[in-house]
């Protein structure tokens, strides 16, 4: 069922009142590739091959690039655009060039850094390059190795705050040769949560200067109306933004859902949260692959209940 035959479905629902406001289509577009002026380790390069990663994206070759010659690098692209690579390529280069290298990597969430963990062992283990997990969750017999001996660690603002920077003493030897610190999902720092990773974030970088160190940033995140400005509170230092695309993609179809006025003197619209829960019953009736955000686990629980409540797992 595509989109057409969805909202046909949709407008002959009794529980439809002209929520449809509005629908955007977006054609499919091609990808644009792009070559790097600065060559890859041969090794990394090899590797590259081995996962059949032959070509990069415009905006990976042109982050790549741009970390080569020294810039802090915003990447600021959508969902699914390779911006892993964007980051990872640099990261290791530096790292199979210069042994002692160290790399730092920040995710919002500890469930995020074990997903990324397992896509970068496939590049960096074969390559002899060790990377760990630190944070709450860590045996602590495991995290004097990882002190003393990972190259690339991966941890959230939370961990940094609290089990690294008190203790940067114990850290000397890795943050003494910090190359690189990767900040992914930047647009998550915002508001009064963004305030404290900003410092942070400050907090690391005087750190580092105790011991030296002068690291790199590489940071990520998803399409957001003022990357640099964003970008250079967060961590203030100057950025170069990465946001020319290359990824393709098929069409979209974009609707504007507006949940019907149930109460006309008060202005009054059925809940969005309702309206949310129809719509992905619907979907999932109709066996079409289905992600719904929620704002919160307890209303993600709520909409699970009602789809079992309906027989619509």
């Amino acid at each position: 069922m595509d989109t057409a035959a969805f909202l046909d479905h949709l407008r002959a629902h009794p529980l439809f009142e002209e929520q449809v406001a509005h629908v955007e289509h977006v054609p499919p577009r091609g990808a644009g590739y792009e070559t790097l002026t600065n060559a890859l380790h041969p090794d990394l390069e090899a590797r590259l091959q081995a996962v059949h990663i032959r070509t990069l994206y415009r905006h990976q070759a042109q982050a790549a690039d741009a970390a080569a010659s020294g810039k802090n690098v915003f990447v600021v692209t959508p969902a699914a655009s390779g911006k892993t690579l964007c980051y990872n390529l640099p990261v290791l280069d530096v790292m199979l060039r210069e042994k002692r290298s160290r790399a730092l990597y920040l995710f919002p969430t500890k469930a995020l850094a074990q997903d990324q963990r397992r896509g970068l062992l496939e590049l960096a283990s074969p390559l002899g390059i060790g990377c760990a997990t630190f944070d709450g969750d860590t045996p602590p017999q495991e995290r004097g190795d990882i002190k003393r001996g990972a190259r690339l660690v991966m941890t959230n603002p939370d961990m940094l705050h609290l089990g690294i920077l008190p203790n940067h003493q114990s850290w000397s030897r890795f943050i003494r040769q910090l190359r690189y610190v990767v900040v992914d999902e930047a647009h998550v720092y915002r508001g009064v949560f963004g305030s404290h990773v900003a410092n942070v974030l400050r907090r690391l970088r005087r750190v580092c200067t105790l011991y030296g160190a002068s690291p790199q940033f590489i940071c990520a995140s998803a399409t957001i109306a003022n990357p640099r400005e964003h970008i250079e509170r967060l961590v203030g230092l100057p950025f170069e933004v990465i946001d020319d695309d290359g990824s393709p993609y098929g069409g979209k179809d974009f609707v504007f859902w507006n949940p019907p006025i149930i109460d006309q003197a008060r202005a009054t619209r059925r809940s969005p949260n309702s309206e949310a829960t129809f719509l992905f019953g619907e979907l999932v009736k109709g066996n079409l692959r289905t992600i719904a955000f929620a704002r919160s686990r307890k209303l993600t629980e709520l909409i699970y209940l009602h789809q079992g409540a309906t027989g619509r797992r």
